[in-house]
Formats: C-alpha cells, sequence, structure tokens
C-alpha cells in the first residue's frame, strides 16, 4: 500500500493533537497517558487476535495512546462486543471485530444491543481469504470435478466448518447454493479439530483460512482447489478463484473491522482512521499480515457503516438459507 507523504506526516504529528482536542469535547475526556483498551471478541491466537496485536505498536504510537489488547470469548464474540458498545464514548475503548458480527443476529435469538445502530465503524481493514480444500485422498483435482462428484452421489460428501454459523459455514453454504449440489456439513469447535480430520479424511472438504492450511497444501497433506475471494492470494498464488474455477458467482470475503461505540466524535474517529492507515503501512505490519494471508483493505469511516449494512444483508441470506440457529 502506497500513502501520500502528507497522510503520513498528519497521521505520525497531527493525530495526537486531534485526538487531545476531540477527546476535550466528549463525555468522558481521556487522559493523554491512558491506554487504549482493544477488545477482540475472539480467542487469542485467532486471525483477528493476530491482527490486533500486530497493528497495536503502530496505532498507538499514531495516537500516543499505548494499546493493550484484550480477549473477551464466547458466544460467537457477543459478550465481548457487548463489552465494546457500552463503553464510554471516550475513544479508549475500541474493538477489533471479525465478519461474524453481522452473522450473529441471523443465528442467536437475543442480542443485546443493535449490530449496526450500537457502533461506530471506524475502518474495515483486511479481508480473510478462505480456500477450499479436500483431502488428498478424495479424486478430485479442479472445483468442476468436485461439483461432477458431489452431483453423482448426491448427499455422500461431507464438508467441515468451524461451526454452525461461522463464516466457514457460510461459505461452503454458498458454494452449495450457486453450484447447485447437495452436500453435508459438519460442525466443528474450531478449526484446530476441522483440519485434523480434513486430513485424517473423516470429513472431505472445507474452506478454511488460507495461512492455517498453506503448510498442509504445500506438504500434499490438503489438495487446494480455489480461494473464496474475487482475486487470487498472495500466498497461494498459483490456486484460481472460485469464479475462474467454474462458479462465476461466488464471492465471499471473510473481514477484518475496527469499531468503537456508537457516538463517538467524528474528528476522533477520522484521526483514529488516519492512524491505523499509519501502522497498517509500516513494513512491521505489513509483514505480519502477509504472514496471516491477509488482503488489505482501504475502507475509511465514511464508507464502513454502508459496507457494514451490505454484508449484513448478505450474510443474513446465507444463514437463514443454511438454517443455522445457537439458541
Amino acid at each position: 500500500m502506497n500513502f501520500q507523504l502528507t497522510r503520513r506526516m498528519f497521521a505520525t504529528t497531527a493525530t495526537a493533537a486531534l485526538l487531545a482536542t476531540s477527546l476535550g469535547a466528549a463525555a468522558q475526556p481521556a487522559a493523554s497517558d491512558k491506554p487504549i483498551r482493544m477488545i477482540v471478541p475472539l480467542a487469542a491466537g485467532s486471525t483477528v487476535d493476530a491482527v490486533a496485536r500486530a497493528l497495536g505498536p503502530g496505532f498507538g504510537r499514531a495516537t500516543g495512546h499505548p494499546v493493550v489488547v484484550e480477549n473477551l470469548v464466547g458466544a460467537g464474540g457477543i459478550p465481548g462486543t457487548t463489552q465494546i458498545v457500552k463503553a464510554p464514548k471516550d475513544g479508549l475503548t475500541l474493538g477489533m471485530i471479525s465478519s461474524n458480527h453481522v452473522i450473529n443476529p441471523g443465528i442467536y435469538k437475543t442480542i443485546p444491543y443493535d449490530g449496526l445502530k450500537d457502533i461506530t465503524p471506524i475502518a474495515v481493514l483486511a479481508t480473510v481469504p478462505l480456500v477450499l480444500v479436500v483431502n488428498a485422498a478424495l479424486p478430485v483435482k479442479t472445483v468442476k470435478e468436485l461439483i461432477a462428484h458431489a452431483k453423482a452421489k448426491p448427499g455422500a460428501l461431507n464438508y467441515g466448518s468451524a461451526g454452525n454459523g461461522s463464516t466457514l459455514h457460510l461459505a461452503g453454504e454458498l458454494m452449495v447454493s450457486e453450484a447447485g449440489i447437495d452436500m453435508r456439513h459438519v460442525p466443528y469447535r474450531g478449526t484446530g479439530p476441522l483440519i485434523t480430520d480434513l486430513i485424517g479424511g473423516q470429513v472431505q472438504l472445507g474452506f478454511v483460512s488460507v495461512s492455517q492450511v498453506a503448510p498442509h497444501v504445500k506438504s500434499g497433506t490438503l489438495r487446494a482447489l480455489a480461494v473464496s475471494t474475487s482475486s487470487r492470494s498472495t500466498a497461494l498464488p498459483d490456486v484460481p478463484t472460485m469464479a475462474e474455477a467454474g462458479v462465476p458467482k461466488y464471492s465471499f470475503d471473510a473481514w477484518i473491522a475496527l469499531i468503537g461505540p456508537s457516538g463517538l466524535p467524528k474528528p476522533l474517529v477520522d484521526g483514529y482512521a488516519a492512524a491505523m492507515k499509519t501502522a497498517l503501512a509500516s513494513p512491521e505490519a505489513q509483514t505480519a499480515l502477509a504472514g496471516q494471508g491477509l488482503m488489505v483493505l482501504d475502507t475509511g469511516p465514511d464508507a464502513a457503516p454502508a459496507f457494514f449494512q451490505a454484508e449484513q444483508i448478505k450474510h443474513q441470506k446465507l444463514v437463514k438459507q443454511s438454517g443455522a440457529t445457537l439458541d
């Protein structure tokens, strides 16, 4: 990513002053030496957690506030997100969330917040490419061969995911819908057990994040057929997209975003967005994100609300189609 020098200078030299001015006008002004609490409503070691920890130091330098990453896990990220939306509107509590945020309203009967109205979107940071992998013993080498195999044996193939209503589940559900095939969904408690059973052949295929299965693809224990995104992954450049592989309307992005509670002052939000751009541009962050197989986005606070709305509509359609529910 290339950014204009003037934006870099603003983010590094003027953001702290902007934040101080904005916070001074907020309901609870922030002391200049207080840290920013960055809540990650997912487990330590997850992709979202890795991004938060990679960007935290640079974001802290640009804002003048040290960043403390805190993992609050459980129930699809709802408890952690509840803490974000209920936080004081002083800019000292932010959240790093995933696309689970727009999936949850369809699979949980009750959520103690409105996922669109009760947040302030600051930036959509990156997409998380998923890759469709099959067990090496399955006699298919392309998506077209997989579809033909599935149509010849309806219901015989099992595709695994990290759980009902997870992004991996919905990525598989979209493939079933777009390809017009019949496969059985097998939910797991996380990606670790899923990958183990993919390698062992207990399930034949599934969508998994590129970073988590790239070593198994390179070793030959799993075969990569296509990536879920509209463009190829730099981590697996020889693997086609689903559209290239024969499912022309298929495109599915998992993503990561920075949010705060609703009602954050606009100058503060703009300052945070500029600070995050600076953090994303650092060589250390770029290396870390590339290692996760992520594709960096440039969706700031003006465009982010519309992005959230569109994603919620798309994901709720898939949730309804899948019939997934968790309570």
